[in-house]
């Protein structure tokens, strides 16, 4: 077989030889051999192994697909999730202060989604298999937060009543401080018998929420997730960061950012994230597309004490992004947008004189896009800050500074 020496990790966790040749589980520096099917080798033997490799923590990793990472250690995951952020910086011609990164720790995820499928004695749940449809049961993931590992044995329940042959069921478990809030798709269609079954599972396991095909069937009490201590109920399926200390650490990102700020807007707002914590010293405007997600924000900051003003507004921002003269009032904008990132937003951003920008991303690539045009209208990226909350990914966030040219000097 043809030899092949490592050359870096591209952008989803494989190493790259020349070729391009993608070898996954591999590191730079190692001299490695396969099978080569297209641009990808398969059944891959490390002939000599780089020093940063480790023994994977869990004894799931081989097998299951949830992580990429778990074969380099700590230090050199961190440096190249930094680096991901500084090449696509790069790419777009730019470049700025790195902080530290903030990883967080094993076993803190509080949200994750299993498969799950009847077998002929029941029914199995966990990830599916590196590459490939099968699914693998973890019982001692070193990813998930215990609570949400106790989620595969609901993910069993479920599949026993309502999966069908063919397709597994998708469910969604997310800790909450009231009990597991759990969304299932691809099942049977609801009828009165399902109801019932489901409804009685809710009850035995103790689930806050259960909801099938986005209809909620079952509630025993709301979830409850508390955002830096301001309590809200999402609606199913709703985004939360991945872990409370990644959220802490972009949360405390934004604060020192917008730090002074009396008016803030909040763009792809969510659930409120950081405009309700924003408000024990603001008054806020919250802007997310989802009518959904913005009744949990309005419900969360009507319930809490001793926060300021918050307005809200249902708006595709893609769409109908805010104009510079919407923005006039504000002292600071923060906007944390999905993968695709904020393009038609941060045109109208940078014509503005919004003193600071706090921008969160989980994107390196569309971040450095929208970094630019701010850049080219004149305004400075201050710094990032790296946020590794998926550990053991490929997955990076961040958040960065941004300040207007009238603040400099």
């Amino acid at each position: 077989m043809t030899e092949f020496v490592i050359k870096h990790l591209g952008l989803q966790g494989d190493g790259v030889a020349e070729g391009p040749v993608f070898a996954p589980l591999t590191l730079p520096g190692e001299i490695v051999t396969g099978r080569l099917e297209g641009s990808s080798l398969q059944d891959v033997k490390v002939l000599t192994p780089s020093d940063r490799r480790v023994a994977p923590p869990c004894r799931h990793f081989k097998s299951c697909g949830g992580c990429q990472l778990q074969h380099a250690d700590d230090d050199f995951v961190a440096a190249w999730k930094v680096d991901v952020v500084r090449r696509a910086l790069e790419a777009q011609r730019l470049e700025t202060v790195f902080r530290p990164i903030q990883t967080s720790p094993a076993q803190s995820r509080r949200r994750a989604g299993f498969a799950a499928r009847r077998t002929k004695k029941g029914a199995l749940a966990g990830f599916h298999g590196r590459a490939s449809d099968t699914i693998v049961a973890i019982p001692d993931c070193k990813l998930v937060a215990p609570e949400v590992l106790d989620g595969m044995a609901v993910a069993e329940a479920l599949a026993g009543i309502g999966a069908s042959r063919k397709t597994p069921l998708s469910v969604m478990v997310t800790t909450t401080k009231t009990g597991l809030d759990v969304a299932v798709s691809n099942g049977k269609p609801l009828d009165g018998p399902l109801r019932q079954q489901l409804a009685a599972i809710c009850d035995q396991m103790g689930l806050a929420r259960l909801t099938w095909a986005d209809e909620v069937v079952a509630m025993r009490t709301p979830p409850v997730h508390s955002l830096d201590s301001i309590d809200i109920t999402p609606p199913p399926g709703a985004f939360l960061q991945a872990t409370a200390h990644g959220e802490a650490a972009l949360l405390a990102a934004v604060q020192e950012i917008t730090d002074g700020a009396t008016r803030i807007i909040d763009l792809f707002a969510g659930c409120g994230t950081f405009a309700l914590p924003l408000a024990r010293t603001a008054e806020v405007h919250a802007v997310e597309g989802a009518s959904e997600m913005i009744a949990a924000l309005d419900q969360g900051w009507r319930k809490a004490k001793g926060l300021k003003q918050v307005t809200s507004e249902v708006r595709d921002l893609f769409r109908r992004p805010l104009l510079p003269d919407e923005m006039t009032k504000a002292q600071a904008i923060v906007l944390d947008p999905p993968r695709a990132g904020a393009e038609a937003q941060i045109i109208e951003l940078a014509k503005t004189t919004t003193p600071r920008i706090a921008y969160v991303s989980c994107n390196p690539v569309s971040f450095a896009r929208d970094a630019k045009v701010l850049l080219n209208a004149g305004f400075t990226l201050d710094w990032v800050q790296v946020v590794d909350q998926f550990r053991w990914s490929a997955h990076v966030e961040l958040a960065a500074s941004f300040t207007a040219p009238h603040m400099r000097g």
